[in-house]
């Protein structure tokens, strides 16, 4: 249909242009009488356009501007002035033809998506390829996808790796690398070389037949600020016409009553505020961020308060390795490979949590035997020729001695809201993993940002506990925390805020979050990973995990929302002020026709401004891929050297002073290595290039100044350890160590968070997952 209507206005606008300047050559050619025909030729295919549409506004019982252009063309012709009837048709096509160009570029990044929707699929059926329309894949299919095809349904990897742009579903540039078992979403485009593929949804059901069904909703959506735009065609109308009357009953000159419907013909109105919508629909989609409808982009440029439900939203939603508590003569490392090995065996998410940490510092997994495991407790096995037992600490402490330091460890993880995998081995005590759903990198970066577009009040909910919820709300700086909801207190929490006049906006990703989503003003679903429930409740889906893109959709939608309004009042002031300059007798009917047009042409170009709306907080420039992966690792390797810090500084008091000295010699030597010299190798590699990304004075000097105190601090570590004496340190000097110590760890965790946040924001990578490629210029 956008195709045909392309053309339609193409064709008008040819037989306007055609006749007009036929007309003008017959006139000089000192025809006249054909003159007027061919003018007339090229006017009436814009008049009979005009008149259908008149007619179908008529029927929806809408009174629109088409009908000042009736009466434009139609008075024109009546009144013999044939060229200011061919110069209105001409100007009038002209700008059906530019509003038509104007939609599609704004719709581009909407209907990339449309146009990717694949029809067929190739599936492995006894040994043999066959091709097979969509709608036969079953869950289970195993198809091919060759270089430059759509995975068709969602799935997974199968036995190769898989490079697929998602730029059209995430708005990310670089091709994302999947591995062998790793989920796929259908609709990327496979950039690589040919892979096969498991399905594990029908195409009905999966990722990218939603997202099509959410754009043909979204593009079908009229907006409020459209419908106010038809509220003010209604009475823009009668203005006009009762003026044009006037000046034609006053001064007796029918041309004087044209002039004036002339230059109302066809306002802004109708062109601008469509444009200015679609525009903003369209940046949204190529960021990632897909808004159901125009009204719900109003919306969201209205909304003041936020709504954050915490797991899965503020949070990871997944258990991580945050910390390892050891024994004194156990490493970190050694107790993690050991629980890994073990945990290996198991589907459950802690045991997964426990093997994906492993795995990331390359620990060598052994292969345990004689496995058993007690569903929710724990298992135990055979590993290396030693009785191995990882679970909850009642179900180790029933196979092993207790350990002094577990009522310490229990009693953080209380305070944590953590959970742990004690350790054991032939009856003793070896260690605990702490494992916590950590803040996402992005997420205090994502609120700031969020308060710079215009939201005024944070509130999250959650339903853990409350001295822990109140613990994550501190660290993220939200205005108020509201623990231990079920999903009708969180509606309860947002009728509240709408009983009190507030336009407010909800982000969830569960199932138990879709009642809320749907009882805001404007619901926000993270899709990439979220429910369907919460997707199809929700008015808006990041199809990105991340937090910030929805900054970025606030930014875009009060833009959008600020140009139409912009556009309405200008678009009105200038045809009012040019229809009373019409109507005084400063405008005859040609220049008024031509004032017009240059009234329509600025409406639409200041409506496309909504594709250049200001995203703050974007970098000049990206890191690049390769970049971004060595500073992940090496955070990651440093994890088991920090821990060794705490674990000494913990151990320190219950050492004898001969045992104090070797201890600390050790991690001395373990933070001068490790930590000191990745503090002074960031400091000069790194560091410069960052702060040519971010641009400005000196953007990173806080940064520059933890280091500083870190080198301070490890410094003084060094002289403490030179000082001591043989026999080792005494009571006052254990304490000088362990307040050296405990402030390396606390300056060393809080430096890495900032790092990580910081290296999260100069990447467009949305799940976390390594690019290749160089660097993206913004």
């Amino acid at each position: 249909m956008a195709g045909l209507g392309r053309v339609l206005n193409l064709a008008l606008l040819g037989f306007a242009a055609g006749g007009l300047l036929a007309g003008f050559g017959a006139r000089w050619l000192h025809q006249p009488h054909w003159s007027v025909w061919l003018m007339i030729g090229g006017t009436v295919p814009v008049l009979l356009a005009v008149l259908i549409d008149s007619l179908a506004s008529l029927v929806r019982r809408e009174i629109g501007l088409d009908i000042i252009a009736l009466l434009s063309i139609g008075g024109a012709v009546a009144l013999g002035e044939y060229v200011t009837a061919g110069v209105i048709g001409l100007m009038l096509s002209g700008g059906r033809a530019l509003e038509g160009f104007a939609a599609e570029r704004a719709r581009r990044d909407m209907s990339a998506l449309l146009s990717r929707v694949p029809r067929t699929a190739s599936r492995y059926r006894d040994s043999q390829l066959e091709t097979i329309p969509l709608a036969s894949i079953a869950p289970g299919d195993r198809l091919l996808v060759r270089a430059g095809e759509a995975v068709p349904v969602d799935g997974f990897v199968r036995d190769s790796t898989a490079v697929l742009d998602e730029s059209a579903l995430t708005g990310e540039p670089i091709p994302v690398t999947h591995r062998r078992n790793e989920s796929i979403r259908s609709g990327a485009i496979n950039a690589g070389d040919p892979f096969d593929m498991e399905a594990t949804a029908a195409a009905a059901q999966s990722t990218f037949a939603g997202i099509i069904r959410l754009v043909q909703a979204a593009q079908d959506t009229k907006a409020p600020s459209v419908r106010l735009a038809d509220r003010a065609a209604f009475l823009f109308t009668p203005v006009a016409v009762g003026l044009a009357g006037a000046a034609w009953a006053i001064t007796g000159d029918p041309v004087r009553g044209l002039a004036v419907m002339v230059v109302a013909t066809p306002c802004p109105l109708i062109l601008g505020v469509p444009v200015a919508v679609v525009s903003g629909l369209s940046r949204c989609a190529g960021r990632g961020v897909l808004v159901k409808g125009g009204g719900a982009l109003e919306v969201l440029g209205r909304a003041r308060t936020l709504f954050l439900d915490k797991t899965g939203t503020l949070t990871a939603g997944r258990a991580r390795v945050a910390t390892i508590e050891t024994a004194p003569d156990v490493s970190g490392d050694d107790l993690l490979r050991l629980a890994a090995s073990l945990e290996q065996t198991s589907q459950h998410s802690i045991a997964q949590a426990v093997v994906t940490a492993a795995r990331g510092r390359d620990l060598p997994l052994g292969l345990p035997s004689d496995v058993t495991e007690e569903p929710g407790a724990g298992l135990t096995g055979m590993l290396d020729g030693r009785h191995v037992s990882v679970g909850s600490h009642a179900y180790v402490a029933a196979r092993a001695a207790p350990a002094d330091w577990t009522g310490r460890f229990l009693r953080r993880m209380g305070h944590e809201g953590a959970t742990g995998a004690f350790v054991a081995a032939d009856g003793r005590m070896l260690g605990a993993i702490l494992l916590a759903d950590e803040i996402r990198p992005d997420s205090p970066r994502a609120l700031r940002l969020l308060r710079q577009a215009g939201i005024t009040r944070l509130v999250m909910l959650t339903g853990d506990r409350q001295d822990v919820a109140e613990a994550i709300g501190a660290a993220l700086g939200v205005d108020e925390v509201r623990a231990e909801q079920r999903p009708e207190d969180k509606l309860g929490a947002i009728a509240e805020a709408r009983a009190a006049g507030e336009v407010c906006a909800m982000v969830g990703d569960g199932v138990n979050d879709a009642p809320a989503l749907a009882a805001a003003d404007v619901g926000v679903a993270m899709g990439a990973r979220g429910s369907g429930a919460s997707s199809e409740a929700a008015d808006v889906v990041l199809l990105v995990d991340r937090l910030d893109r929805l900054a970025e959709a606030f930014a875009v939608a009060r833009g959008t929302r600020r140009i139409a309004m912009q556009t309405v009042a200008g678009g009105m002031g200038l045809s009012i002020l040019a229809m009373i300059a019409a109507a005084l007798g400063f405008l005859p009917p040609v220049s008024g026709a031509v004032l017009q047009e240059v009234i329509d042409v600025a409406a639409i170009l200041n409506a496309l401004r909504v594709l250049r709306v200001r995203i703050p907080g974007r970098p000049r420039v990206m890191l690049p891929a390769a970049e971004v992966a060595r500073l992940q690792a090496e955070h990651e390797r440093l994890a088991e050297p920090l821990a060794r810090l705490r674990a000494a500084a913990d151990q320190l008091a219950t050492l004898s002073p001969a045992e104090a000295a070797t201890a600390l010699t050790a991690v001395e030597a373990v933070v001068r290595e490790n930590l000191l010299r990745h503090e002074r190798e960031d400091d000069a590699q790194l560091y410069p290039v960052i702060a040519h990304a971010l641009g400005g004075d000196d953007p990173i000097a806080a940064m520059h100044r933890t280091h500083r105190e870190v080198q301070q601090l490890g410094g003084a570590l060094a002289r403490m350890i030179a000082d001591l004496p043989p026999e080792g340190p005494d009571q006052v000097a254990a304490n000088d160590f362990r307040r050296v110590l405990y402030g390396l760890d606390a300056i060393l965790r809080l430096h890495f968070a900032q790092e990580n946040e910081l290296y999260h924001s100069l990447t467009d990578a949305g799940d976390g997952r390594v690019r290749p490629g160089g660097a993206v210029v913004v």
